[in-house]
């Protein structure tokens, strides 16, 4: 293990080491898993967070309180023998964002609640996120001050949360310049870096209020800070970070003792991309859909291989997974509509292959739930055989022969979110060389 705590990575970045962290934004009990697993391997830390959206005082839409999706997290690594020391819990866009339509009074108010029950149920890494108009505020972006005062207030709250707790004090990021939650709704390819003068602003105006609210050691733990390196996902396409448009950046960061950057949105980016945000101190990388993504993939390659082996099975009945998420999705569109297209036959396509993957939504539904069993009981009854593997899922077909990964559904479910954990992980400079394979 390369580090114990953030705090330490912070630390050892900052004499030099280009080592980074990945965070998985998840719900999902198979990403969960898969997540886990992959840490053991690595013998690392891992990040999970949960968003203001994901998980609130009132449920949010997985119904779950924080206090549940902790216990829901160390009850998968209980029943993987994980260290759960070595699982760090954030939160992340905690702030307003849940009710925007609200006074700001009253927006503040349920998000001084958000914070203190976060913190309460052990989150130690706050993302403060103040940065949304809430329905008084004047229209457009708000006053740089405001942002600070309000995540100041919120810092406050979190602080006074842990008094008389048996809690380590929470570290900090803060920032206002993040990209959409779950990628853009817009067609664009290419964004602009936050200018780094704008970043430096943001930087010293959090902390001369965070001092003048008496917050002088909550701000020693600020950690990071989010700004935009000039990437992005959406339904259909991916902005490629460009490392050579975000020197400013990188010079400016390298000026603070002890702060890194945070980068959102990054799923998708190219294995080499992701180094280099590592080495560009982007040290903090957030992904979350395309972990349900390949979950997806997985899934829709196995149903593929059911599909061939029930003429040789005559007693199966098909999970019929893809009609059953097709009627689910359209039975209630409130998670996709705004994201796809309103024409039937392009948003039946993107429920499938989506880089949005608004599917991630639907999977805890009964619907999807039963159709997902089934496949995976159809599929565990016999060995699946190797050439279907090869055909429909390769990168887990050699994976079987090298005798790393077993050869049953939920392996190879999860074997495709590690795939992209592992791009990650060597990423940001904690996975283990595999003798002969990555050595």
């Amino acid at each position: 293990m390369h580090y114990s705590s953030l705090s330490e990575l912070t630390r050892q970045h900052k004499a030099g080491q280009a080592l980074g962290i990945y965070a998985v934004c998840s719900a999902n009990p198979h990403v969960i898993r898969a997540a886990l697993e992959q840490a053991i391997v690595d013998d690392s830390l891992l990040l999970i967070e949960a968003t203001s959206n994901q998980v609130d005082q009132f449920g949010g839409y997985t119904g779950m309180l924080p206090s549940d999706f902790i216990q829901f997290v160390k009850t998968i690594a209980s029943d993987m023998n994980f260290a759960q020391d070595n699982i760090i819990f954030g939160g992340d866009h905690l702030g307003p964002n849940a009710w925007q339509d609200l006074p700001a009074e009253k927006a503040m108010a349920n998000a001084r609640v958000l914070v203190a029950e976060y913190v309460k149920a052990g989150f130690s890494k706050i993302h403060l996120d103040t940065s949304m108009r809430c329905s008084d505020d004047p229209i457009g972006a708000l006053d740089s001050k405001l942002v600070a005062e309000r995540a100041a207030d919120l810092c406050a709250v979190a602080e006074k949360s842990i008094a008389g707790e048996n809690l380590s004090p929470p570290v900090y990021v803060i920032g206002t310049e993040v990209p959409v939650p779950g990628g853009s709704h817009e067609g664009f390819e290419e964004l602009v870096p936050s200018v780094a003068s704008d970043v430096a602003e943001t930087i010293a105006i959090h902390k001369n209020l965070f001092i003048q609210h008496g917050l002088r050691a909550a701000w020693d733990r600020v950690i990071a800070v989010v700004a935009q390196p000039g990437l992005e996902f959406g339904s259909q396409f991916v902005a490629e970070y460009k490392a050579s448009e975000a020197v400013a950046l990188v010079r400016l960061i390298e000026g603070y003792d002890s702060l890194l950057f945070e980068a959102h949105s990054t799923d998708y980016q190219l294995a080499s991309g992701l180094s280099k945000l590592v080495e560009d101190h982007f040290a903090i990388l957030k992904v979350g859909p395309q972990l349900t993504y390949a979950l997806r993939e997985a899934i829709l390659a196995l149903a593929h291989i059911e599909s061939e082996l029930l003429t040789l099975n005559p007693g199966w009945t098909s999970s019929e997974i893809r009609s059953s998420i097709i009627s689910t999705m359209n039975s209630d569109p409130k998670y996709w509509d705004s994201h796809y297209s309103s024409d039937a036959s392009q948003h039946l396509y993107e429920f499938f292959f989506s880089l949005s993957d608004r599917i991630r939504y639907y999977w805890p539904t009964d619907a999807l739930q039963k159709s997902l069993d089934k496949l995976i009981q159809n599929l565990s009854t016999q060995t699946i055989p190797l050439s279907l593997i090869s055909q429909y899922l390769p990168f887990e077909y050699e994976k079987i022969r090298e005798g790393r990964i077993k050869n049953d559904p939920i392996t190879l479910m999860h074997g495709k979110v590690r795939q992209v954990l592992e791009t990650y992980a060597s990423a940001c400079g904690i996975n283990k060389p595999i003798p002969g394979v990555n050595s």
